[in-house]
């Protein structure tokens, strides 16, 4: 059984989510990022972590891609023009949300006070902006990459969700449509309870 370790208000979710989807068994410890828990398996103390038979795997991104290639599922095949997109979605999603969306945090209350700069988060806004119009012309079916939902769709999504709670628009309407499907997830919607 996999033992997945960091609190929902994470990227953990990215790791909780992508089990839910593929039907697998885990035991969450919701601790918190730097906790002792986390740090005996993580030196540098952030979340999420999966332990598997023993290993221990970190980064969300690394987690569910190996997930999805474990279980073939949430995954176009290696070396596949299909998961060239996928895997270029996953970038382009992590280099234009995931990023600005960590550097907004930074500057909220990750930062000691003194090293925020609250202004900055007027050009993030417009990085953000700028990004989803983006983002929404690459939108190929249903999901990112066209019928099936990968890798990308969960960071995607969970970033969507996360802007959604630091009040950053999501004005695409391909982008909103989208946001709405990937949130009525049964997977997801179990999580959210």
């Amino acid at each position: 059984m996999y033992q997945v370790i960091g609190g929902k208000k994470s990227r953990t979710m990215r790791v909780l989510w992508a089990l839910e989807e593929l039907g697998q068994t885990y035991e969450h410890m919701p601790e918190a990022p730097r906790s002792d828990a986390v740090q005996r398996l993580n030196p540098s103390g952030k979340v999420p972590v999966l332990v598997d038979d023993g290993h221990v795997l970190t980064d969300s991104t690394a987690i569910v891609t190996y997930l999805a290639d474990k279980h073939g599922a949430l995954t176009h095949p290696a070396g596949s023009i299909a998961r060239a997109h996928q895997d270029s979605l996953t970038q382009m999603v992590l280099d234009e949300m995931d990023s600005v969306l960590w550097m907004a945090a930074r500057h909220s209350f990750i930062l000691p006070e003194d090293m925020r700069m609250p202004d900055i988060k007027d050009s993030l806004r417009w990085e953000w902006n700028r990004s989803m119009d983006l983002l929404a012309d690459r939108i190929a079916g249903p999901y990112l990459t066209g019928e099936t939902m990968t890798v990308a769709d969960i960071i995607c999504a969970h970033c969507l969700n996360w802007a959604t709670g630091i009040k950053f628009d999501i004005t695409p309407e391909p982008l909103r449509a989208y946001h709405l499907r990937m949130r009525e997830r049964p997977a997801l919607q179990r999580l959210m309870a």
